[in-house]
């Protein structure tokens, strides 16, 4: 079956809340594990199908946001948040004052049991208007973002298509593309201020309401962080600043050399690592597609069966477009069992690193599909982002079909992006935690506090004669700051975990590889700690001091590869 073949209709969530209720009652009354069981599996079926029918609707919103249809089903479903919310505090009450809860757990693992003393952490009837409201927010920042028109060069250009025009080796275009970008921003200020502010003061609203002194300990609850706390992530970050900063300056002092602009070199310059410009795939959507085919064929015979059947269902959305919303995701479809990805090609790099990106989801999504438990198709996202980002590195014996010649280029200038994406990472996590410590925070307020951490995690940055981002706004370009907030820093904590991945791969690919196939079809069934275990890998809380240094050495490696201009 294609994905275009699924059908679609709105789901009468009255009659969901009655047969839902009616299987947690049947599991609630069970007079043996063996009947508690059946009656689990009927409602996780249900819950399944409930899910696939808000992806199904959400992929389809989100590929064109301009469609009425998809745009009120999308509507539809964010005013049902609480309602489902609800439902899932009712089955995780019942399944955690089970009498066959030992049982449970022996069969299941304890990783189901601590998922939801979590989750009953993040619910009361008291904020479900709340969260009907934040997801419309949520939706209305996307929409917003998605719709942008920039006109450049008598173009009309979305977000995701104006990309390629940042990296052009003229300076003067990636000054006006940057231009015609924050034109948008600015104009937009106002809106963009009110959707965060009414965000921030929803989100500590609803904190109080469940007991929390502020939004901190519930935006970590609801990311599933059952395994550390704010303190760890903290110590992460400093680990950050002591051990990679560094590395990263020294990166962009080559940089400026390389491009020969010396203190010239302004925040615009940032995306051209090389002269003559970046690394480009000299191919089309279709080519790039059948590399991709090729890649996975030759990768093993897991990505083999998996490539195949995401290509010929055509479980995937890979070109821009107006309307089209930005950025790149995966998703799952649990009652096909198959999972779908989302990407904005533009023509430039990117493109293969959404591509594999997204497929390192989607791969281990697909060998996660065996689990009963809807919590364990996929880890928390600090785990799911390893199996992403590490299979940007396991790829790299591949990029020469995509890049040919520019592959090497490629390594180099995609380590050196791994690497000096770390502060940025770190910065968007303690932005995050000043502003829900202080809720009061004037929208001003909040944009010169992220302008003096960015001095901090960013101190190259020059903005130049740009207002909107040297006030402070830059952050809000980056949706994970409205959507899904403290997600960010767990691209870091990942890339701590791929970066000592892609190292293993360099010098026995197949023992890596074994680990990471470990790590994929463990699926959710582990917290974060015990899935970088399961990997063999160092956990980025212990602060792995050795690895820059080890990474200072590859990049040194490759740089010595490519012939100076």
């Amino acid at each position: 079956m294609k994905f275009s073949e699924l059908t679609y209709s709105r789901p009468d969530t009255e009659n969901y809340k009655k047969e839902y209720l009616a299987h947690l009652k049947a599991f609630a009354q069970a007079k043996t594990f063996a009947l508690a069981e059946g009656a689990l599996e009927e409602l996780n079926k249900l819950r399944n199908h409930m899910s696939t029918l808000s992806t199904l609707a959400h992929i389809r919103f989100t590929i064109n946001t301009k469609d009425d249809f998809y745009r009120q089903e999308q509507e539809f479903f964010d005013s049902q948040t609480a309602l489902f919310e609800e439902l899932s505090h009712n089955y995780y009450q019942v399944l955690l004052g089970s009498p066959f809860l030992s049982d449970f757990e022996k069969k299941y693992g304890k990783q189901l049991i601590d998922y939801a003393q979590c989750h009953l952490k993040t619910f009361s009837p008291q904020i479900a208007e709340d969260l009907n409201q934040e997801s419309e927010l949520t939706t209305q920042y996307t929409k917003l973002i998605a719709q942008a028109e920039i006109h450049l060069d008598g173009k009309t250009l979305n977000l995701s298509q104006l990309a390629p025009y940042l990296t052009r080796p003229e300076r003067e275009v990636r000054l006006r593309a940057q231009q015609a970008k924050y034109a948008f921003f600015e104009k937009n200020q106002e809106e963009l201020d009110d959707i965060y502010h009414r965000l921030v003061q929803l989100r500590h609203q609803m904190a109080l309401k469940l007991g929390y002194p502020n939004f901190v300990p519930l935006g970590y609850a609801r990311m599933g962080r059952t395994a550390y706390n704010p303190e760890h992530v903290a110590a992460f970050r400093n680990y950050i600043k002591e051990s990679f900063l560094p590395l990263c300056q020294e990166l962009i002092e080559e940089q400026k050399k390389r491009l020969c602009l010396g203190e010239e070199f302004a925040f615009y310059d940032e995306p051209l690592k090389f002269p003559e410009g970046n690394p480009q795939p000299r191919k089309n959507k279709d080519e790039l597609v059948e590399i991709a085919r090729k890649m996975y064929s030759e990768l093993s015979e897991p990505t083999k069966i998996f490539i195949e059947l995401l290509f010929d269902g055509e479980f995937v959305d890979l070109e821009s477009r107006a309307g089209k919303a930005g950025g790149g995701y995966c998703t799952y479809l649990p009652d096909y069992q198959m999972p779908f990805i989302f990407a904005n090609f533009n023509g430039t790099q990117y493109d293969v690193e959404v591509l594999t990106h997204e497929a390192g989801h989607a791969f281990q999504m697909y060998e996660s599909r065996h689990f009963k438990l809807p919590e364990y198709l996929s880890p928390t996202l600090e785990a799911c982002e390893i199996h992403s980002m590490s299979m940007e590195f396991l790829t790299y014996p591949w990029m020469e079909l995509f890049f040919d010649k520019e592959a090497e280029k490629f390594r180099l200038s995609h380590l050196s992006d791994a690497i000096t994406f770390l502060p940025y990472a770190a910065l968007v996590d303690e932005f995050q935690h000043v502003v829900y410590e202080n809720p009061e925070f004037s929208p001003q307020q909040r944009k010169k506090m992220y302008r003096e951490l960015e001095k901090i995690y960013l101190p190259h940055r020059n903005y130049a004669s740009f207002r909107f981002p040297e006030e402070g706004g830059y952050w809000q370009q980056q949706s994970h700051i409205y959507t899904s907030p403290f997600y960010y820093i767990d691209y870091a904590l990942a890339q701590i975990c791929a970066l000592q991945f892609y190292l293993w791969a360099e010098t026995n690919r197949d023992s890596s590889w074994e680990a990471y196939l470990r790590v994929c079809r463990a699926g959710g069934s582990l917290n974060f700690p015990e899935i970088v275990a399961l990997g063999n890998l160092e956990s980025p809380f212990n602060a792995p001091r050795e690895l820059p240094q080890k990474l200072f050495y590859k990049l040194r490696a490759y740089k010595n590869t490519i012939p100076t201009p």
